[in-house]
């Protein structure tokens, strides 16, 4: 097993006990570093088994020292996908610009990493797997806090009661639902739906993507290597949420075909590939914003706490950073205080990096023509201009250490 370059637990209350709900990214990182400062950590997670695959996601900025504390840098690095060019196209399929990008995302060459999710949420598991337990397809079905811990039942049957419990369980929390209220009141919707899944890869990309716009519609493939398929993306400006659809794949797939019937390009053949896509994923583009993170021995970590949006890149850094700051300030306090130190030191830098949506979204997905010509304009400057050495909002939080003493 990958550990950090410690190889004794690290200093903290012994004895105390964890629950985490989700594991996928905040969950196995959050378990790593809890179980670092003595806790006895249990996982459940819904899915049957971790979840393979998956599109690619970015380590940027002070989540890179995150991972190189848990030691597990060498790995991803050796993952890496090393996307080497972006090209924009016309609503006619003529070429806008083709570039680097990092010219766009503001990442660093050599510094910032793109990995398969599957292949950092493999990594993250290896790294907790022999000092956690993990309880696949099973969830959280109530939570009942005392003055001495949480009770908690599960939908798979069987009680137990933990010190603390921690939702890690994505954007449509439920653990999140359970302690706050509905996610309406937390989700800020940005005016976008998006629809995700693989298809063969007939055009022969390789490491890059290919991103045609129309005022209001974006189509996108992405090819991570040399692979036989590609991921399909497909995005389009909607004032309110289809939430009728949210729930039916079949609505999904029609309100998809629909927005996108006159498009050029590949567009076609996508949608053709989209009718008997079996890993379809479809949701709204938005925030989750919420005044606090935590509630009595009950908190919030990740996307359930503070997702970013993918319009950001920053979902999988916040988690990340989120998770190693939580367990850092629970390590020599109690939950109160902890909680409290967790939120003090971490919201600026969640802030700044959910401020980055609007940046994501004017260079991706322009709404008007105007908006898409100005857009283009700047992206063929971007081809002649040097690219920028990252957005200072991936690095604003430096990492305090928490081995010693405060």
């Amino acid at each position: 097993m990958t550990r950090t370059d410690q190889s004794t637990p690290l200093s903290g209350t012994p004895g105390r006990t964890a629950l985490i709900s989700g594991a996928s990214i905040a969950g196995p990182a959050l378990a790593y570093w809890l179980n670092r400062y003595g806790y006895a950590v249990t996982v459940v997670e819904k899915a049957p088994t971790l979840r393979g695959g998956g599109y690619p996601v970015d380590v940027r900025g002070t989540a890179l020292e995150v991972v190189r504390r848990m030691g597990i840098l060498p790995r991803l690095r050796d993952a890496h996908i090393d996307l080497r060019r972006l090209t924009f196209l016309d609503a006619d399929g003529g070429e806008v610009a083709s570039l680097h990008p990092h010219a766009v995302t503001g990442g660093v060459a050599g510094r910032d990493l793109e990995v398969r999710r599957g292949d950092l949420t493999d990594a993250l598991h290896q790294a907790v797997r022999d000092d956690v337990e993990f309880l696949f397809n099973d969830s959280v079905d109530t939570l009942d806090q005392t003055g001495h811990g949480v009770d908690v039942t599960f939908r798979g049957g069987g009680s137990r009661t933990f010190d603390l419990v921690v939702g890690a369980d994505g954007t449509h929390s439920r653990t999140r639902e359970t302690l706050f209220g509905p996610e309406e009141r937390f989700h800020h919707y940005l005016g976008y739906c998006f629809a995700v899944f693989t298809l063969r890869n007939t055009l022969g990309l390789s490491h890059e993507t290919v991103m045609w716009n129309a005022p209001g519609r974006a189509a996108a493939l992405y090819a991570v290597g040399d692979d036989d398929e590609v991921h399909a993306f497909l995005n389009f400006a909607r004032p309110e949420p289809p939430t009728a659809a949210f729930r039916d794949p079949d609505a999904q797939r029609a309100l998809v075909a629909e927005t996108f019937a006159d498009a050029r390009w590949e567009v076609p053949g996508m949608l053709a590939a989209l009718r008997e896509a079996e890993d379809l994923f479809f949701d709204g583009v938005g925030q989750i914003r919420m005044p606090r993170w935590s509630s009595g021995r009950v908190a919030l970590v990740g996307d359930a706490a503070y997702a970013p949006s993918f319009l950001t890149g920053q979902g999988t850094s916040l988690a990340l950073v989120g998770a190693y700051m939580l367990a850092g300030h629970l390590a020599d306090r109690d939950h109160a205080e902890g909680f409290a130190a967790y939120e003090r030191d971490t919201r600026e830098f969640v802030t700044a990096n959910q401020g980055l949506v609007g940046r994501g979204g004017a260079t991706l997905f322009p709404t008007t023509a105007r908006d898409l010509e100005r857009r283009n304009a700047r992206l063929r400057m971007l081809s002649t201009i040097p690219a920028p050495q990252g957005r200072p909002a991936h690095s604003a939080l430096t990492l305090p250490d928490f081995t010693t003493p405060r």
